[in-house]
């Protein structure tokens, strides 16, 4: 009886051990089965795109965009307009500066370099800069021309005002005629002293004589022994 009794109690032992552990097993995979839900839960969540962020960030990176495309359009712009003030500069310099026409038929279809633009155009500068020099100084000369001239004019303009004042003053004066004699004397000396000296067979000799005769017959002490003899032999006549 007693052993039945223990083998009836080891019996229900291992029933209640296995009814345990069985229910040890269903909770665990209770729990695992809850586990995965949440972190599929989460995993799906996380999945799930957040529209609002992402069309903020969208919108964010536009308009980024946006700008960088504004200024490379605004640099675009800048630069071609230097490029088109430089080649307008350059085709108005060809047209200004005359030695930029083209005059060699061979080059006619090739373009002017800018470096030759730029140097005919310095050249032209400073050949104008000569012309303005050459004219001022030809306005200086006429500037004093002008001025002796007044000076001249206002001589005359006293001379012909004291002749006006003084009508009588030129009655003692010496007369045309008396001036003609003594012009036509010293005249015929000269020729007579010219035609003995001077020999006209050819161009050569003619030009060799008259500087001889020169240097010898027109000297300041000749000419003023001349003149004097001259001016004796009117006064004889007049008086």
């Amino acid at each position: 009886m007693t052993g039945r009794a223990e083998d009836g109690g080891a019996a229900g032992r291992r029933r209640r051990g296995l009814v345990g552990e069985a229910l040890f097993m269903e909770n665990a995979r209770k729990g695992s089965i809850v586990s995965r839900a949440n972190s599929i839960g989460s995993t799906s969540a996380s999945s799930v795109p957040n529209t609002d962020d992402e069309d903020s960030d969208y919108h964010q990176e536009s308009g980024k965009d946006s700008y960088k495309d504004q200024r490379r359009r605004a640099h675009t712009q800048a630069e071609q307009k230097r490029r088109d003030a430089i080649k307008k500069g350059y085709n108005d310099l060809q047209a200004i500066v005359p030695t930029c026409e083209q005059q060699d038929f061979s080059i006619s279809s090739q373009k002017l370099s800018k470096a030759i633009v730029l140097q005919k155009t310095i050249d032209y500068i400073q050949f104008l800069h000569k012309e303005k020099k050459k004219q001022e100084e030809e306005v200086s000369t006429l500037r004093k021309d002008v001025m002796a001239l007044k000076i001249m004019k206002v001589n005359y303009e006293q001379i012909v005002k004291a002749h006006q004042d003084n009508p009588n003053e030129g009655k003692n004066q010496i007369s045309d005629e008396v001036k003609f004699n003594v012009f036509q004397g010293i005249m015929d000396s000269l020729f007579q002293s010219f035609n003995a000296s001077v020999s006209v067979t050819s161009f050569q000799e003619l030009s060799a004589c008259v500087f001889s005769w020169i240097e010898e017959h027109c000297k300041p002490q000749t000419l003023r022994d001349v003149v004097i003899g001259v001016l004796h032999k009117v006064k004889s006549q007049l008086y």
